[in-house]
């Protein structure tokens, strides 16, 4: 009996596993295809469509349009390959033409990118041999007006956007909201009066809350004694109650929980889920979204500011190991997890951090404003460099973490 319940833990993490990597990589894909799509449609000439980085284990040239469609071996990544985004500026090249760096698409915390690589110029397969592929079209990607390229360059987490608030909303629909209820105190504690066990909380001071940070920024600066509404679901009714804080909401960062619970009289929270009607659930599913997406920036301004320790992040390895916990626990978390790595890698990618996206949009509206772009050459530079601290940073904070 141990060997089977030892054996099934086992398949279970296995499972959970291989979760987390296809929610990554249906993230990471779907951003790529946002870049891809929008470079369709703005007419940018493109090389290869990919899945995955490294070797490829199976590749496909379109007999219409001359693009590469490849699955590669490491299913952590995933690139657009735009012609002329990765030619290195010479003499003979006018500054339309020059090279800027393809970037990584990096998910959760900071993964993969197709510069691990240059892109693969693989000779052609027997197949391709006794075939004629017409040659891509369209205008090279440093030769398009910047608003264009800004475009192509937003279009990846406008996608990893849409997706998540579409996983948001069925989770609403379907299972419900997630909420905080309140737990019955353990043996010798006593809560406020004012609460009763199994009130599911819903506002503080007439503000929504989704997300524990919400918590804490409707209490941000109160002090024990200041009076707060706190707005519960109480069977089918909704109740308003008046509470004395019990402590100063004065939290050291977003993790202070413990100062929280102090602060509201309680001993615990856990999670319910409550549905609502049509409209509703539409407009908390826009609000979840933000919300996560200001959870993402609060714990990287908190991490700058060293409010947040660097064991507090996680890489790649903590992000597939977290994902594979949630993804294999329930639906619930199955679709909360994925939504957050989609909202996540949207605002991620879209920080001005050297080899994101958002780097590359700055770049875009300097050339836009001085009719003329920086050196391509140097902005390669930079983005190499981002790139570098951005793999380091990732490969660091993993190992905080696991010793």
């Amino acid at each position: 009996m141990y060997n089977l319940l030892a054996f099934a833990d086992v398949l279970k993490s296995v499972g959970g596993v291989l979760l987390a990597v296809m929610i990554l990589l249906v993230m990471v894909s779907i951003h790529e295809f946002g870049h891809y799509v929008a470079g369709k449609i703005l007419n940018f000439k493109i090389n290869e469509f990919s899945v995955g980085f490294g070797p490829a284990i199976f590749k496909k040239r379109s007999k219409k349009t001359g693009e590469l469609f490849a699955l590669r071996a490491i299913p952590l990544g995933g690139y657009c390959a735009f012609d002329g985004e990765d030619d290195f500026e010479t003499q003979e090249q006018t500054s339309e033409q020059a090279e800027e760096e393809n970037g990584a698409e990096i998910f959760a915390d900071v993964t993969a990118s197709e510069n691990v690589q240059p892109i693969e110029k693989s000779e052609p397969t027997d197949v391709e041999k006794t075939e004629e592929y017409p040659e891509p079209t369209g205008v090279r990607f440093n030769d398009q007006a910047p608003w264009k390229r800004i475009i192509v360059l937003v279009a990846g987490a406008t996608m990893n956007y849409l997706l998540a608030l579409l996983l948001i909303i069925l989770m609403f629909a379907t299972l419900g909201q997630p909420m905080y209820k309140i737990a019955e105190p353990r043996e010798g504690k006593t809560m406020s009066a004012v609460y009763e066990v199994g009130d599911i909380i819903e506002s503080i001071d007439g503000q929504n809350v989704y997300m524990i940070t919400d918590y804490m920024d409707a209490l941000s600066g109160k002090k024990a004694g200041d009076t707060v509404t706190v707005g519960v679901i109480r069977g089918n009714s909704r109740v308003e109650l008046e509470l004395n804080l019990e402590m100063d909401a004065n939290f050291v960062n977003m993790s202070d929980t413990g100062r929280l619970l102090g602060a509201l009289g309680l001993d615990g929270l856990y999670t319910v889920t409550v549905q609502h009607g049509f409209f509703d659930t539409i407009g908390r599913s826009f609000a979840y979204s933000w919300k996560i997406g200001g959870t993402v920036l609060r714990s990287l301004g908190e991490l700058l500011t060293g409010k947040l320790g660097l064991d507090a992040m996680g890489g790649p390895v903590t992000t597939i190991t977290v994902t594979a916990q949630a993804a294999s626990s329930s639906t619930l978390q199955f679709l909360n997890i994925a939504a957050l790595i989609g909202v996540n890698l949207a605002v991620f990618n879209l920080l001005p951090v050297p080899a994101l996206d958002g780097s590359k949009v700055v770049f875009c509206l300097i050339e836009w404003m001085r009719k003329k772009p920086i050196n391509r050459n140097v902005e390669t530079i930079i983005h190499f460099i981002g790139l570098i601290v951005l793999f380091g940073f990732a490969i660091l904070v993993d190992l905080l973490r696991l010793f």
